[in-house]
């Protein structure tokens, strides 16, 4: 599904990646996980198109295409989502007014007509109860007046409306107390299907413990030094990152 080979990435003049290769078949979760100023968030914003991110080596494919020739709305097109750190306001937009228009937008690349409206309400509610998103945040404006937790639900519940092919989700456990990080990540496990896959970026453990990855990744200085499975987390969590970057 995506394959990352030697990709190279500068903001201004300093190159943050350093040869990120990474391979994510349909139906594998991966975390990567690394200290601060690594370049995770980095990676999640390369992959999904911003333009503040310079690629000056190495290639990415999603789905046999060629991901960095893409615009940003041809990769959301394409199936790709990025789950923000810090989800963003929308005043004067109404959650259904947003969420509809992005989903005809996708059907329309699709060859769909676009979605009666009272599939639309009905398909509303039911991914609306994977995060226990209630009626009245619904009926708010994008992520307005929403808490950090609400704004991370929010997010999840548009990964349900849009069911995407590639999820990359930077720190959805940031800031996110213990039972909004259970509603958030077990709204993750559930959306996971054989044809979908997800990239979890997160500094703590913790957030495995419920979003269960099939492979996880330590990045530092622009490039992943190690791999194993989900018992690697565990291990960092133990002893940190030194006898890993050391080694």
């Amino acid at each position: 599904m995506l394959k990352i080979n030697n990709l190279h990435a500068r903001v201004e003049e300093k190159e943050i990646l350093k040869g990120i290769n990474l391979t994510v078949n349909a139906g594998e979760v991966h975390a990567i996980m690394g200290p601060n100023g690594s370049g995770k968030s980095t990676l999640s914003s390369v992959l999904a198109g911003n333009e503040k991110f310079i690629v000056t080596e190495g290639s990415v494919e999603f789905e046999g295409q060629n991901l960095l020739e893409q615009s940003i709305e041809k990769r959301a097109a394409m199936g790709l989502f990025l789950g923000f750190q810090y989800p963003v306001e929308i005043p004067g937009v109404s959650m259904a007014n947003f969420l509809r228009m992005a989903v005809n937008s996708q059907r329309k690349t699709q060859g769909l007509e676009p979605i009666k409206a009272g599939e639309f309400l009905k398909m509303m509610r039911e991914k609306a109860e994977i995060v226990e998103l209630g009626d009245k945040l619904m009926g708010r404006a994008v992520n307005e007046g929403f808490s950090g937790g609400e704004k991370k639900r929010n997010e999840i519940f548009q990964m349900a409306m849009l069911q995407p092919k590639l999820a990359v989700l930077d720190e959805t456990d940031s800031g996110l107390d213990v039972d909004a990080l259970r509603i958030v990540a077990t709204g993750v496990q559930k959306l996971r299907r054989p044809d979908n896959a997800t990239i979890v970026i997160t500094h703590y453990q913790r957030l495995l413990d419920y979003i269960i990855p099939d492979f996880v990744h330590v990045l530092y200085d622009g490039k992943i030094i190690h791999s194993g499975t989900k018992e690697l987390a565990l291990e960092i969590e133990e002893k940190g990152y030194d006898w890993i970057i050391n080694k």
